[in-house]
């Protein structure tokens, strides 16, 4: 899974997609903060491959990409727009393919701007990245190549506080940022930063205004942060392997940004700093029950503000979620299963 798996619909309800064999699956709170609903299948019945890409904007409308099989070692991506938490889905669209066909070329990633419009981008065949945006009043653009090559699987695509679309991605001996110059704008290639980083491990986030901060974890094992214009700061070390989640939250009266991965351990970690004052340290504390190993997670906030932790097993199916209390600090509810 790529991108924002959980998320608060218009309604303030929660809710989370994920794959499941040939399928998306949703499952969505049947109130803010109430039960949840059993997991249902969305977009139609299309045969879909294991992969998942979310992305909501500002209207609070999940945009979601998977690739499905076409022909015998070929596949297409699909998108389907989920409005509401509770409603259905639109079927799948076939959006067609970075190569123009062939089989499946990277995980896609989502980002949508202030007007709505979802940028979908997938790394393709030869290295490079392409994108496909919505029209404003309908229907697609053609596919754009950008620039750049060598590019690894696991872009990771934000939009900034401006409403602009920025793309991320890792590199032989570095990192890629491209940005959109103006609304609808096809984003160019703005800085090339060399450092070290793990594949996989990109996430991003819209941290103030005008910014956005990538966080990944370099060849020593370090997670990192970088704002583009600037060099890299280590944080702390990774708690585990895979890539970590994000999240704005106020914390005791402070601009905090929240961090949570799954640990060596198998448990949730978490570590919180004032937004963008990395030189102020952080550190890790361990939550809840030990994580099967291709357990996501991820955090959001719910219609009344307060941080919300998840995990998802796709193996499993198994959400598992607590919320922060109303007391100082970042003490959690203990963590259920829903």
């Amino acid at each position: 899974m790529n991108g924002d798996w959980l998320t608060r619909g218009r309604d303030g309800r929660l809710s989370v997609h994920l794959p499941s064999h040939d399928a998306v699956l949703c499952r969505a709170e049947r109130w803010p903060g109430g039960p949840w609903d059993a997991p249902r299948r969305v977009g139609g019945d299309q045969k879909l491959h294991p992969v998942l890409a979310v992305g909501q904007g500002a209207d609070h409308y999940a945009h979601l990409v998977s690739w499905r099989p076409t022909a015998a070692g070929e596949a297409g991506l699909v998108h389907s727009t989920h409005y509401r938490p509770r409603l259905a889905a639109l079927d799948w669209n076939p959006i067609g393919h970075p190569d123009k066909k062939g089989d499946r070329t990277g995980t896609p990633a989502v980002a949508v701007d202030a007007q709505g419009r979802a940028h979908v981008l997938v790394r393709t065949k030869g290295g490079g990245v392409s994108m496909l945006a919505q029209k404003e009043k309908g229907g697609w653009e053609p596919w754009r190549n950008l620039e750049g090559g060598e590019v690894h699987d696991g872009l990771a695509a934000v939009t900034g506080e401006s409403g602009l679309v920025e793309v991320y991605a890792a590199a032989p001996g570095g990192l890629l940022h491209w940005r959109q110059e103006a609304p609808g704008a096809v984003p160019v290639l703005a800085e090339e930063r060399e450092t070290g980083v793990l594949p996989g491990t990109l996430y991003a986030l819209a941290t103030s205004a005008g910014r956005t901060t990538l966080f990944y974890t370099d060849d020593s094992g370090d997670l990192c942060a970088w704002r583009p214009g600037g060099g890299p700061a280590v944080l702390l070390p990774s708690a585990g392997p895979g890539p970590v989640t994000a999240v704005c939250c106020e914390l005791d009266g402070h601009d905090c940004t929240l961090l949570a991965q799954r640990s060596a351990a198998g448990r949730v970690a978490f570590a919180a700093y004032p937004t963008e004052d990395e030189p102020a340290g952080a550190w890790w504390s361990e939550s809840g029950p030990q994580l099967p190993l291709d357990a996501r997670v991820f955090l959001a906030t719910d219609s009344e503000g307060r941080v919300v932790a998840a995990t998802l097993s796709p193996s499993t199916g198994r959400l598992l979620l607590t919320r922060r209390k109303e007391e100082p600090g970042l003490a959690l509810q203990a963590w259920r299963e829903v």
